[in-house]
């Protein structure tokens, strides 16, 4: 059974940046895709950056494109969401979510195309 952890949420002010990590286990191949979402209070889950573990490729949604940064291990079992320049809307709980294959690009960002799900971590930013 695959299971996700996420760490590294906090609070930090504006401008400032948090790392956050998924750590996989179970996975019975190193070619999988994972990814980052967040959920604010009364809002959508809303897809912000993936990575296919098999090649590397990356993706971003448009409102973090240029500040946040996704990345894998060597062992390809943790992803990694490096956030840079931080702004009070992308405070949310944020969830890594992970498919055992090649996620088709129409649905990178989509949480349907994702089976399996980590608890979460908060990150609060305040101005």
């Amino acid at each position: 059974q695959v299971q996700l952890v996420e760490s590294g949420g906090g609070s930090v002010q504006a401008g400032e940046s948090l790392r956050l990590s998924c750590k996989a286990s179970g996975y019975t191949s190193t070619r999988n895709t994972v990814a980052w979402f967040r959920q604010a209070p009364g809002k959508e889950r809303e897809g912000v950056a993936q990575i296919y573990t098999g090649g590397g490729g990356t993706y971003y949604a448009d409102s973090v494109k240029g500040r946040f940064t996704i990345s894998r291990d060597s062992a390809k079992t943790t992803v990694s969401l490096l956030m840079n320049s931080l702004k009070p809307e992308d405070t949310a709980m944020y969830y890594c979510a992970a498919y055992m294959d090649l996620v088709r690009p129409m649905d990178r960002l989509s949480p349907t195309a994702y089976t399996y799900w980590g608890q979460g971590t908060q990150v609060t930013v305040s101005s």
